[in-house]
């Protein structure tokens, strides 16, 4: 079989994705390949109503909240349903694609290290027909690959939790002719300024953080039907604990009379933590009394060299280092300081905790911002010393405002998401009825369209 041009893949992929070389829809009717049982066909194994139903959860290391949502919504299958569903998570480009899909995660800790590049990729690649141009193109070399990542785990369900794993799949699944019998849901792990990529008008539920996800959705050709706003997946071992704060610090040897400050420096302890953290030494001691008015708690993350620095300095305050424990730790203190990362906010939000935002990644954490502030749950500031003024502050005169925060974080939160997300999910399944219980047939590959 002679193999086609690059190009020449390309446009087959183009043409039967509606998407042309300028990125424009085909107002034409396009010819269906016809594909009977002499041509491949082939039906696997007939799935039984009865049967455990399997679960792919598609995700990708880029950032970590994508994993920390796929890892609660595994959870919470298990603690709803038991035994009833079988999921998996897994990042079909690592595992099943080459080259530039299979290293996205060292691809993405290069660039948000260089914040200006990020925002550059992040923001020419928004627009519809660069970004269908651009999956088409992926299609061409690896559907192939996705269609084999996706078909070896049968899945009733399919959930995305990463911007990049709405287009592709759906395409395999509606040449496969699967897409009625596989539910198809995406769950957004931005909660404001998301890229559009998340959009796909073909899923059947879009579960959205926030309602101004929502409002980009329906901007972007979804129906108010495919979407639901249920908040930020966390994990239920975080949002079933329930400690006393007097409990969490007698069990973390913390002291019970001083209020407690929590310094983020997010999985690999990135952001101003030491600057931060000296500048709260300096401003949660009273030279007048010679005592310590609060205390610091610092989350170093993976960053050993960050916390060997740290335990090395010289402190006037109580302070703990490279802590883990986070439902433990956000449980026994008084507010946070941490980078726009959504999962630390929605946490943070659940325990009530007041929000002091030291920095964001351009593009999906921009947006973070502004949901924060403008919900009365916290404060904007890049500056080491203004933030340990704002904390003395919330530690002295305006503890008022401290606590109104921390009623404003609690009305934000959304503690019940994971499991609003996995009950509307098994209902989507459940309505699937005879659909659902038809067997696997699959035609032949979708790259043969390419061969």
């Amino acid at each position: 079989m002679k193999a086609a041009s690059p190009r020449e893949s390309i446009n087959k992929v183009f043409e039967r994705v509606g998407v042309h070389r300028f990125g424009v829809r085909s107002s034409q009717k396009r010819c269906r390949h016809e594909y009977g049982e002499e041509d491949g066909t082939m039906e696997l194994q007939q799935i039984g109503a009865e049967r455990t139903k399997n679960v792919l959860i598609l995700m990708s290391d880029t950032g970590g909240g994508h994993r920390a949502s796929a890892e609660a919504i595994k959870d919470a299958f298990r603690l709803e349903y038991g035994d009833q569903y079988k999921v998996f998570i897994k990042d079909v480009w690592k595992e099943y694609t080459g080259w530039p899909l299979n290293d996205m995660e060292r691809q993405y800790k290069f660039m948000v290290k260089h914040v200006q590049l990020w925002s550059l990729a992040f923001h020419s690649t928004s627009p519809k027909w660069i970004h269908s141009v651009y999956l088409a193109a992926i299609a061409a070399f690896y559907a192939k690959e996705v269609e084999a990542g996706l078909m070896e785990y049968k899945p009733d369900i399919i959930i995305s939790v990463h911007p990049l794993m709405q287009h592709i799949p759906l395409w395999v699944l509606k040449w496969q002719k699967l897409h009625k019998k596989v539910v198809f849901a995406t769950v957004i792990t931005d909660l404001n300024t998301c890229h559009r990529t998340w959009f796909h008008p073909s899923v059947n539920r879009l579960y959205c953080p926030s309602e101004e996800v929502a409002k980009r959705a329906l901007l972007d050709g979804l129906q108010e039907s495919q979407i639901c706003v249920f908040g930020l997946p966390i994990r239920p071992s975080f949002v079933q604990a329930v400690f006393s704060k007097d409990d969490l610090r007698i069990e973390l040897e913390m002291d019970l009379q001083l209020p407690a400050v929590l310094l983020m420096g997010g999985g690999e302890g990135m952001g101003p933590v030491k600057e931060t953290a000296k500048a709260l030494s300096e401003a949660l001691f009273d030279t007048e009394l010679e005592r310590p008015i609060g205390q610091l708690i610092i989350i170093c993350g993976r960053n050993e060299t960050l916390a060997s620095t740290l335990q090395s300095l010289q402190w006037k305050i109580p302070i703990r280092g490279f802590e883990k424990q986070m439902q433990k730790w956000m449980g026994a203190c008084d507010c946070i300081i941490t980078k726009a990362g959504p999962g630390t906010i929605a946490e943070a939000l659940i325990r009530g905790l007041p929000i002091i935002l030291n920095d964001y990644i351009p593009g999906q954490e921009k947006g973070n911002v502004p949901y924060v502030v403008e919900s009365g749950a916290g404060v904007f500031t890049r500056n080491a010393k203004e933030t340990a003024r704002i904390v003395a502050e919330w530690f002295g005169e305006k503890k008022e405002e401290l606590h109104r925060m921390s009623g404003n974080a609690l009305k934000l939160a959304q503690p019940n998401a994971v499991f609003d997300i996995v009950r509307d999910v098994h209902e989507l399944a459940w309505q699937r009825g005879a659909q659902a219980s038809a067997p696997y047939v699959l035609t032949p590959s979708l790259s043969s369209l390419i061969c």
